[in-house]
C-alpha cells in the first residue's frame, strides 16, 4: 500500500494536511484497486 499511495510516503508533495483527506485518498485507492481486479 505504501508503494502505491504517495501520500503515505512523502511529507512534502501530495501530502494531506487534513486527516479526512488522507483517509479519503486511501479509501479511494482501495476501492479503485478492488474494482480493477479481474473477476
Amino acid at each position: 500500500l505504501r508503494q502505491r499511495v504517495s501520500r503515505l510516503v512523502r511529507k512534502t508533495l501530495s501530502f494531506s494536511k487534513k486527516l479526512e483527506n488522507h483517509i479519503g485518498a486511501i479509501w479511494y485507492f482501495v476501492h479503485h484497486y478492488n474494482a480493477s481486479l479481474p473477476d
